[in-house]
């Protein structure tokens, strides 16, 4: 180590990184300026990857949690030689490498998307976890750390009792935390919003803790030391640094510490940008140069870098010599593939609720699918996942064997580990809870749709038929708001997230082959609790007829040249073919009945497809047990949907059905009310 060279080196970090804020006019310079020194030890001492190739599967990973400090990131990346100097040139611009908050690039070393507080952290923890998985089926070859970056802001997140409890509870001693500690946030200071003892708070949940002088090398190097040698438990390291960390008036005097230095460029603020970029080190004339004695630090520190993974990739190659089988699962586990799965195999009762349907797929998958983890938030035994654990054990600290993964009653938590877990890669993640509660795991399933990561989640108790419960517990609305993401697209131009509704236990089958098979966004099956009636087969084989779902919706009964269609997903399906049975037997009519598993699949099937299960010109009725909106645009202008426009009530089900009108007697009695306004 050079004590001078490393000090140049943090200063230059700091002169990149308000350099891109000046220009841009936008961001945030005053916690970068804090956090170089951290960043710059990390990286150039600890730190473990292979610059040759970023997508390594056994590197060192580093989550950001506090995204507002992308500037800190692509300074340091920029010295590591993953950006280019116009890349830092255009932060903030369109089609710019460096967006305002850091969006996945792992060739770039950008691990995860970060900007929601909170949840870049508990996506490294999710990453740990997929880690110690690994680690336990294959000789502890997956033994590298994840490291983490968070400030006031992410450990204020609610979300952050989740992360420290499931951490430390876990013994997760290969995730390191560094704690931004500067006393300022973005409209005031700190002391004005919390005087809790951060420290005391981790140490409860079982870490390992250590504060120290966040600008002093020497400290952060003892303690990056000292948690890489931590056996038992996670660490948090929390460096009390300052804010805007060199930045000088126009006089020179000192300028830090301060409130606005932590959301405005430096020039907005009572600092001189120029005074302060030559009071550290850096040319005011091209500032976004990498200083000398720095360059030829990081040529050496890239080239060792490249050293010891061609020295760790020499002893896997040994392994993978002596372990074939285990080398090729690896390989498997890594791309994605699946193995052989016959989901036609799975035995389903009849008229199973299709949550029951479900954990009869879980229990097929976990005796067949060996790199996958399912969480619950304590409700195992409600959503059925317990199918899957009964067949499996619960992931404990010191024990990764098992596959089950209690997350507490913690779902924003949970969901945000489930997109770490895929970030990691090599393990798929499964998540369950009842649907009404997808309201508190919105922020992580929309950064699992941005980040295009193919998390599966299973909703259960779906509709307002969870009954006594009432209305806190009866979804009437999550429906309409999770299909909202269907209908957006995602960076790669696709849907950008995938909801299933089945409409009966074998269409749940294929609704768990189709999340299986989705490697490019995330998957939401929502559940009944109530049983549901089979849906008629129509010639030899459900399980066939049901693979039709796979275009986002099939015709379950089928005539020609139908005088109207009725259309709905889940269990309201089955109420439409009773409500057809009836009206046929009462008026001269030919009624087609079509399951819509997932309207955005089946928008994206050609017109002919789409026109031959729901006629443009025809007449269109739907039903749904959420929101009219479910269903308006696929009845089309002269179609209607009966749905509901309030919220539940504390009652049994099939009392609630009465009342609502989600009998067939009254969805028949609908449609013959649609039918006479439209003179049939």
């Amino acid at each position: 180590m050079n004590n001078k060279i490393d000090q140049l080196a943090a200063d230059n970090i700091r002169a990149l990184s308000i350099s891109m804020v000046e220009k841009a006019n936008s961001g945030h310079p005053g916690g970068p300026m804090g956090g170089a020194d951290f960043m710059h030890v990390l990286y150039s001492e600890f730190l473990k990857y292979d610059p040759t190739d970023m997508h390594w599967i056994f590197r060192d990973r580093f989550f950001m949690d506090a995204g507002h400090l992308s500037a800190l990131m692509y300074a340091q990346y920029y010295l590591l030689g993953n950006y280019e100097k116009s890349d830092l040139e255009n932060f903030r611009q369109w089609g710019s490498a460096t967006p305002g908050h850091p969006e996945i690039d792992v060739k770039r070393g950008v691990e995860n998307t970060s900007g929601p507080l909170g949840q870049g952290h508990a996506m490294g923890v999710g990453a740990a976890i997929a880690a110690k998985f690994l680690s336990a089926r294959f000789d502890n070859l997956f033994s590298h750390k994840i490291y983490s970056y968070i400030t006031d802001g992410g450990v204020q997140e609610e979300i952050s009792q989740g992360a420290g409890r499931i951490a430390g509870h876990l013994g997760l001693n290969n995730f390191i935390m560094f704690y931004d500690s500067n006393d300022v946030q973005l409209s005031s200071m700190t002391d004005e919003v919390t005087n809790e003892n951060t420290a005391m708070k981790y140490e409860s949940w079982g870490w390992k803790v250590m504060t120290i002088d966040g600008n002093n090398h020497d400290q952060i190097r003892k303690a990056l030391t000292d948690a890489n040698n931590e056996t038992e438990r996670p660490t948090l390291i929390i460096g009390r640094t300052i804010m805007g960390k060199g930045s000088v008036t126009a006089d020179g005097t000192k300028y830090e510490g301060k409130c606005e230095l932590h959301g405005k460029p430096i020039g907005a603020t009572k600092a001189d940008f120029n005074k302060t970029l030559q009071n550290l080190g850096a040319n005011t004339q091209d500032s976004f140069a990498v200083y000398k004695e720095v360059a030829a630090q990081y040529t050496a520190i890239i080239d060792k870098k490249r050293k010891e993974s061609a020295d760790r990739r020499s002893k896997i190659a040994d392994w993978e010599k002596q372990n074939p089988a285990l080398a090729q699962k690896i390989q498997q586990f890594f791309s994605g593939d699946l193995p052989d799965l016959d989901f036609s195999s799975i035995v389903q009762k009849p008229n199973a609720a299709t949550r029951d349907a479900s954990a009869a797929v879980l229990g097929y998958l976990a005796e067949n699918v060996e790199n996958m983890i399912v969480s619950s938030a304590d409700l195992s035994n409600s959503d059925k996942t317990d199918g899957f654990l009964k067949k499996s054990s619960v992931l404990k600290k010191n024990n990764f064997s098992g596959a089950f993964l209690q997350a507490g009653v913690a779902e924003l938590t949970m969901a945000a580990i489930a997109n770490g877990i895929a970030l990691h890669g090599g393990v798929i993640p499964v998540v369950a809870t009842f649907f009404v509660f997808s309201d508190y795991m919105k922020p992580a399933i929309r950064l699992a749709a941005i980040q295009e990561l193919p998390v599966k989640y299973v909703w259960t108790h779906d509709s307002f038929r969870v009954g006594e419960d009432g209305p806190t517990h009866q979804p009437i609305e999550q429906e309409a708001q999770i299909r909202l993401l269907e209908k957006i697209k995602n960076h790669s131009g696709d849907q950008s997230l995938l909801a299933l509704r089945p409409a009966d236990a074998i269409e749940t089958s294929v609704a768990w082959q189709m999340a299986l098979e989705n490697k490019k966004t995330p998957t939401g099956l929502i559940l009944s609790r109530q049983d549901i009636k089979d849906i008629p087969t129509l010639g030899t084989s459900r399980f066939e007829e049901a693979g039709k779902a796979k275009k986002g919706g099939y015709l379950v009964k089928e005539i020609q040249n139908p005088d109207i269609t009725l259309i709905a997903n889940g269990s309201e399906v089955a109420t439409l073919i009773d409500a057809a049975a009836e009206l046929e037997k009462t008026i001269n009519i030919k009624i087609n009945v079509a399951s819509i598993i997932s309207e955005g699949l089946f928008r994206s099937q050609s017109k002919e497809y789409q026109e031959s299960v729901i006629p443009t010109n025809g007449l269109v009725f739907g039903l749904t047990a959420g929101l009219p909106v479910n269903l308006e645009s696929l009845v089309g202008n002269n179609g209607k949907v009966f749905g509901l426009d309030h919220f539940g009530y504390s009652a049994p089900a099939s009392v609630l059905d009465e009342k609502f009108g989600f009998t067939s007697k009254n969805a028949a009695e609908q449609i013959s009310h649609y039918l006479k306004e439209n003179n049939f």
